[in-house]
């Protein structure tokens, strides 16, 4: 059985994955549970580096890009989105915080703005048709507005 089964997790080197998954000394964890679980307790260390704390048990992580990513979008009502992220969780996208990167990466601000999450390629293909250019930039149009998507910066 791989190492990347149930185990301590201050034994291995874990990291998260730009692609949204969940690695342990470099091998995919594909236990869903063990991901979602990892995923549910993430957090934030004071100097900005990040952990994975689960009662007593805690143990740094590496984080290739962001500590979150956007897994889908859904439309509302009235015409704005809901993000749901890779720890289950479900939130209002802020479109002012959408930002893309030089690579044509879609990111946004979650988690009441204090962290930063990536759009996985099917998220951001649920949000490309409401993104059009405008004045020689990106917009969301949504609920009869439009939303100007900044360039991220490094």
């Amino acid at each position: 059985m791989p190492r990347a089964g149930f185990y301590a997790i201050q034994s291995s080197e874990i990291r998260f994955g730009r692609d949204g998954r969940w690695y342990s000394d470099g091998e995919l964890i594909t236990n869903p549970k063990i991901s979602q679980l990892f995923s549910r307790h993430v957090v934030r260390q004071p100097n900005g580096s990040y952990r994975i704390e689960i009662d007593w048990d805690k143990a740094p992580i590496q984080i290739e890009d962001t500590p979150y990513v956007v897994r889908r979008v859904e439309t509302g009502p009235n015409g704005g989105f809901t993000v749901e992220l890779n720890d289950d969780s479900r939130e209002p996208l802020d479109l002012v915080s959408l930002e893309i990167s030089e690579d044509n990466v879609l990111y946004c601000r979650v988690k009441k703005g204090e962290e930063p999450a990536r759009f996985l390629r099917a998220a951001y293909y649920q949000l490309a048709p409401y993104i059009q250019e405008s004045a020689g930039r990106f917009v969301v149009r949504s609920g009869g507005g439009e939303h100007p998507i900044a360039t991220r910066r490094k």
